[in-house]
């Protein structure tokens, strides 16, 4: 691989640069941009989520909206290369939002790759405009990292289906316009067989968002109740019981997403922090410094190695959850030394503490890392199975009509 850019790469950074400079100054707060999840003030927050609306509209207008989607439904047509690219760049002046991962990060590939065409025309350019937010209603309190084990029924009637049941760990429910729902609509088949993938309204009546406080003191995460909720078929994604190709489909661009992403934390970041700590000349954090520096690269060069099958045209594979655990694991090693190098000031919150309290928020958002998009230990039994193959592990239900196994 070469990792030299082409003329026609260097001269599309360029473009992006004088994009960017012109359009992000006038669209800056008076605060550090912060992804959303770190917010703890609810009117910050929708302050914060008006500013991504905005902004998602100027990168539309421009042409700057869905680098690599098909330009019939509003994107670029571009490479991943330039999608990487401006994502670069884009995190250098604007930062990671995360308002709009689950839509144009995960739902909207997810129906290019499996949409009807009529699905495709109605979502995916309010997606690209930010004029709809979209949240994922997948996880359940008893079926989180197997997702096979969903209970949410949804029960045909007519030309709709009633829907009950919860969903969990939510992000952005309070926000959302619309989600994407996974439930199950046959328990006679085996427990991967009966799943059917949907699209709700999140104004839809029966709909009820409760806010989940976290550990960082923010109310990101959501628990979404369904009582007798109504949908549509027309706003099925694929076809009855076979919910699970589409939901890998979005799996994967999520771990791509998390993995991929421009972190929030640079390597400058943390040298300053080390020199306003007074530990630059303390060897072990020096060589921590160090470890996170290659630590960043490895993420860049798995992240080429994605973008690379992409322009073989090719979905995002297992690959993706090789470099969604190399960033949990990444993350959680920078939230253990940004407290190391505080020493005693990492014991502080909010404007008594360093940074006004920024590491302080990378050392406690670093736990959920670990669990969202699939648990390190998820990651790693999709390695073994699909990039090592190891023998799976003995699943005791496979095969099983999902009403026989006990819940």
């Amino acid at each position: 691989m070469d990792f030299d850019e082409t003329p026609d790469e260097a001269a599309f950074r360029a473009e992006v640069k004088a994009f960017l400079d012109q359009h992000v100054p006038g669209l800056r707060s008076n605060e550090r941009d912060q992804n959303s999840i770190f917010i703890t003030d609810h009117e910050k927050e929708q302050a914060h989520v008006r500013r991504c609306r905005d902004w998602q509209r100027i990168k539309f207008d421009h042409g700057w909206a869905g680098i690599t989607w098909p330009k019939a439904y509003g994107g670029r047509g571009g490479t991943s290369i330039q999608d990487g690219i401006f994502k670069q760049e884009e995190a250098k002046v604007i930062g990671a939002s995360g308002v709009f991962a689950v839509g144009i990060g995960m739902a909207g590939p997810m129906l290019i790759a499996h949409g009807s065409d009529a699905q495709k025309e109605r979502y995916l350019r309010p997606m690209l405009r930010g004029e709809e937010v979209w949240c994922q209603l997948f996880s359940e309190p008893g079926a989180g990292s197997d997702l096979g084990g969903l209970r949410t029924m949804a029960v045909r009637d007519g030309d709709e289906w009633m829907v009950n049941g919860q969903k969990v760990w939510t992000s952005g429910a309070h926000y959302s316009d619309w989600a994407i729902l996974l439930t199950r609509t046959d328990v006679s088949a085996p427990k991967h067989r009966g799943i059917t993938y949907f699209l709700v309204d999140m104004r839809t009546p029966g709909i009820e968002v409760r806010p989940l406080r976290q550990i960082t003191g923010a109310a990101h995460f959501n628990e979404v109740f369904l009582s007798d909720v109504r949908i549509p078929h027309e706003n099925i994604v694929g076809e009855i019981n076979a919910g699970w190709g589409p939901m890998m489909t979005t799996l994967a661009n999520e771990r791509t997403l998390i993995g991929g992403g421009q972190s929030r934390t640079n390597i400058d970041d943390l040298i300053a922090l080390a020199r306003d700590t007074g530990t630059d000349d303390d060897p072990l954090i020096r060589q921590e410094l160090a470890k996170a520096y290659t630590r960043m690269q490895i993420q860049t060069y798995l992240g080429y190695r994605v973008r690379t099958a992409s322009l073989r045209g090719e979905l995002p594979g297992p690959e993706s959850s090789v470099m969604k655990l190399a960033v949990s694991l990444h993350l959680h090693e920078i939230g253990n030394l940004v407290m190391a190098m505080q020493q005693p000031a990492g014991m502080l919150s909010g404007v008594s503490a360093i940074d006004d309290g920024r590491w302080q928020m990378e050392f406690l958002g670093q736990f959920g890392a670990r669990i969202g998009g699939g648990t390190d230990q998820i990651q790693r039994n999709t390695i073994g199975e699909k990039v090592l193959r190891l023998p799976p592990e003995p699943r005791v239900d496979k095969g099983i009509p999902f009403r026989d196994i006990p819940g």
